[in-house]
């Protein structure tokens, strides 16, 4: 399946359950645009209620992950006198859209590996934060890139992940300078889970996913959705009744019992998502 500024491609290994996807705008660094926005709000929109699809990979096509917002775009629809750009309200429900695209991210039961090389700066940067595993390439350059161009540097999520991963103090410093952050720090900082070289990022990103696979379907989505209630959860309490709750609907599956069989008999198990 492909489409103007998304390429997406089932992995070769096992058809189906796995969807790379690829910011294709080289010539503009993957730069947000209207189309691309529209692309992503759709493709993860469909990944809700997606039993096939087991995990997402995100990356970027040519030298970059995402420069962020397309300014050439926007200054040729400003120009133009487009409404878009007309007042308040239009210029919410325009920024509404592009905040879509990671609610969608989280919403979405799949696991999201980005994998990040160049520079992620502003709504690339926000991307690669609303991804569950983020790998970086040693190019890998991050920035919350809005405060350097007059607006502030809480947007489209960035405000919100970026203390949950490497802490206040750090993302303060990020987020009031708008300095970048290089592979190297991103890794002491807890924000990418390993530095590899550019050409390797494909290759490092099979091993989280062959065992992510090996984990029964309900089981993965159910930890995900956990994960993100549990950030959130007001006490121990609540974490644990959700944790309580996802063991109890595992425990009713027939992948439990084979997860349980396959460990036993000391073999990969053999889902049948039922």
């Amino acid at each position: 399946m492909k489409n103007t500024n998304v390429e997406i491609r089932n992995a070769d290994r096992r058809e189906g359950l796995v969807d790379w996807v690829t910011l294709n705008r080289p010539n503009d660094l993957n730069s947000l645009n209207q189309t691309l926005v529209d692309e992503l709000l759709d493709y993860f929109q469909q990944r809700y209620f997606d039993r096939e699809t087991r995990i997402v990979v995100l990356r970027g096509a040519g030298r970059c992950f995402s420069a962020g917002l397309d300014l050439k775009e926007s200054g040729r629809r400003r120009n133009a006198g487009e409404a878009l750009q007309s007042g308040p309200a239009a210029g919410l429900h325009s920024q509404r859209r592009i905040s879509e695209i990671v609610m969608r991210m989280r919403r979405a039961p799949q696991p999201i590996i980005s994998l990040v090389h160049g520079p992620a700066c502003g709504g690339g940067f926000a991307l690669a934060l609303a991804s569950d595993i983020r790998i970086a390439g040693e190019s890998a350059r991050m920035n919350a890139a809005f405060i350097r161009i007059g607006l502030s540097a809480c947007d489209i999520g960035v405000s919100y992940f970026l203390p949950r991963l490497v802490g206040t103090s750090v993302a303060s410093e990020l987020m009031l300078t708008g300095r970048f952050i290089n592979a190297e720090r991103a890794l002491r900082t807890g924000l990418v889970s390993e530095v590899v070289p550019d050409a390797k990022l494909a290759d490092a990103a099979r091993p989280y996913i062959e065992e992510m696979l090996t984990t029964s379907p309900l089981g993965l989505r159910l930890t995900k959705e956990c994960l993100n209630m549990s950030t959130d959860a007001p006490s121990l309490e609540a974490a644990v009744a959700m944790e309580d709750r996802n063991q109890i609907l595992c425990s009713q599956t027939n992948d439990v019992r084979e997860g349980m069989l396959a460990f036993l008999e000391k073999r990969k198990p053999v889902y049948t998502n039922s």
